[in-house]
């Protein structure tokens, strides 16, 4: 029998919802996010979460951006002269900070923020220490920081995460096709994301059902070009 022929998926846009209600809650990032839930109300003016990539430390970021006010400004990004901008805003946050930062910038960053009784979110795949920081005042406020981590997602919250991805697609999928997804994919948010929009984009192509046997294919394919 012939195969069905394959059409070519419109490239309409699907936004991953990044806001505080979509947020979903597990082992690996509580802690991260109910420290951040208790703004402005936290154990010190600057707080570093640290997590691997894939673990959704953007997608807190968003969350927290969007109750707060937040400035957001990535730590490559940050000089002198946006200092002043960003301590006027009601909290700040420096995003990557393990792809290098100016020392003297975000040294004069955590005084004006400190002036100005506002909170600093710092964010980093690694802890302060492999951060190459030459200031010593400056390693000393990050020493006094609070440090929270976020981890990997687990197996409940990385099935959680699918279903969810899926839906925002509109797609009811089959739990046995989760679950078959979660015993072999990579721990990655970042991974569970392209993985839904290739599963979804092969499915529309072929116009056939999401199957174990494509999402395998799929997935196979997504982690290759990971």
């Amino acid at each position: 029998m012939a195969e069905p022929p394959r059409q070519l998926p419109l490239d309409l846009p699907h936004e991953a919802a990044l806001g505080r209600d979509d947020y979903l809650v597990g082992g690996s990032n509580r802690a991260a996010f109910e420290l951040l839930e208790r703004w402005p109300d936290w154990p010190a003016p600057v707080v570093v979460l640290a997590g691997p990539v894939g673990s959704g430390k953007t997608h807190l970021v968003n969350a927290f951006r969007d109750e707060t006010g937040a400035a957001v400004i990535e730590a490559p990004a940050l000089n002198e002269a946006a200092v002043a901008a960003l301590a006027g805003a009601p909290a700040i946050v420096v995003e990557n900070t393990h792809l290098g930062v100016d020392n003297t910038a975000l040294f004069h960053l955590l005084n004006a923020a400190r002036q100005a009784g506002k909170k600093v979110l710092i964010t980093s795949r690694t802890w302060p220490a492999s951060w190459k920081i030459s200031l010593p005042d400056l390693m000393s406020r990050l020493r006094a920081a609070t440090p929270v981590e976020i981890l990997e997602p687990d197996d409940d919250l990385l099935r959680r995460v699918l279903v969810k991805l899926f839906a925002d697609r509109q797609i009811a999928i089959d739990l046995a096709v989760v679950d078959y997804l979660v015993v072999r994919m990579e721990r990655s948010l970042e991974v569970a994301l392209r993985a839904v929009e290739a599963i979804d984009q092969e499915a529309l192509a072929g116009r056939v059902k999401i199957t174990k046997p494509l999402a395998g294919r799929v997935l196979e394919d997504v982690h290759k070009s990971h």
